[in-house]
């Protein structure tokens, strides 16, 4: 069980690693199919500073932390699954399968097993542009999720805040809830002038520059100071954090990456190493909504468990 009230096995058919959405959908669908399965989870969300999750069907406005809960109490009820708390340090390659091993956190135990395969879902880390009190109104006025949270920012006069070059695509996006918005780029060139003169044509202004910080009273923001002293008054907004994959502990494997990162994959979640697999934000394109990540987890249990079986899944369709 998750407080790991009985010693884990030597051995599992599948380790997933990673216990958000994605990883959780994962063991869900193969403990139906009685595998085997142990998820191993750092139990460090990104998300844990967001009040209200949405989007996901049935669950609209949930707290990312309950439905991480709930996910690990529906896991854990199979006989056949655990889930432990754990910081997966080395996952490599041992004998014909996998060993992963890692050390307990929040009273889970060290763990020190072997798998004949392995899930990869322990999503991406994020950076934010280098503004002392983001994180003071990050989950509650400033979101880094347009798709999530732009229906509950609808209406009110807001900032895009971001150093990338995609930022004009996601003002774009944001004119679809909002006629009030400014980007402010913090003194990076990311916005090019053809850009710019796009945007005004919406009615979006762009402020190249530096921002000395994020202003509120009571914890309720208030605007955007720059530095010359300007304050931009400003309801709430959007971040653009710089995500990277969080994939340390599987270097040993020399998975296939992209340019930017992410493992590479095929449609149903196989690497370029036999055995693993990767579901959610590990893969390209990058960050997506939960229920988006627990889809993937429910296409890569079923590539798993076929591949297991000796059964491809592009077969299925003879069967």
């Amino acid at each position: 069980m998750t407080e790991e009230a009985s010693p884990l096995d030597a051995s599992y058919e599948v380790v997933v690693v990673g216990g958000g959405p994605a990883g959780l959908s994962t063991a869900l669908n193969l403990a139906r199919a009685r595998r085997r399965v142990l998820v191993v989870d750092g139990n460090r969300p990104r998300h844990a500073a967001t009040l209200r999750a949405h989007g996901f069907l049935t669950r609209d406005g949930v707290s990312p932390l309950d439905l991480r809960r709930m996910g690990r109490e529906e896991v854990d009820a199979y006989d056949n699954a655990t889930v432990v708390f754990a910081q997966v340090a080395a996952l490599t390659v041992e004998g014909s399968g996998f060993r992963v091993a890692g050390r307990g956190v929040r009273g889970g135990a060290d763990v020190d097993v072997t798998a004949e395969t392995v899930v990869i879902a322990t999503g991406v880390t994020e950076a934010m542009p280098a503004i002392p009190s983001l994180r003071a109104y990050y989950g509650t006025q400033l979101h880094s999720c347009v798709e999530c949270d732009g229906y509950e920012e609808a209406g009110r006069p807001l900032a895009l805040i971001g150093e990338t070059a995609d930022l004009a695509e996601r003002a774009l996006l944001l004119t679809q809830w909002t006629d009030d918005l400014i980007v402010f780029t913090n003194g990076a060139g990311t916005v090019t002038e053809d850009e710019e003169r796009a945007l005004a044509r919406l009615g979006v202004g762009v402020e190249r520059r530096r921002i000395d910080d994020v202003v509120g009273e009571k914890g309720v923001m208030t605007g955007v100071r720059l530095e010359d002293g300007t304050v931009v008054p400003r309801a709430g907004g959007f971040l653009r954090p710089v995500w990277s994959p969080a994939l340390g502990f599987a270097d040993a494997l020399d998975l296939d990456r992209d340019d930017e990162g992410y493992l590479v994959t095929d449609r149903q979640g196989r690497t370029s190493l036999p055995g693993v697999y990767a579901a959610g934000e590990t893969t390209a394109p990058g960050p997506q909504q939960l229920i988006v990540a627990a889809g993937a987890g429910a296409t890569v249990a079923a590539a798993v468990n076929r591949d297991l079986i000796g059964l491809a899944l592009d077969d299925a369709a003879v069967l």
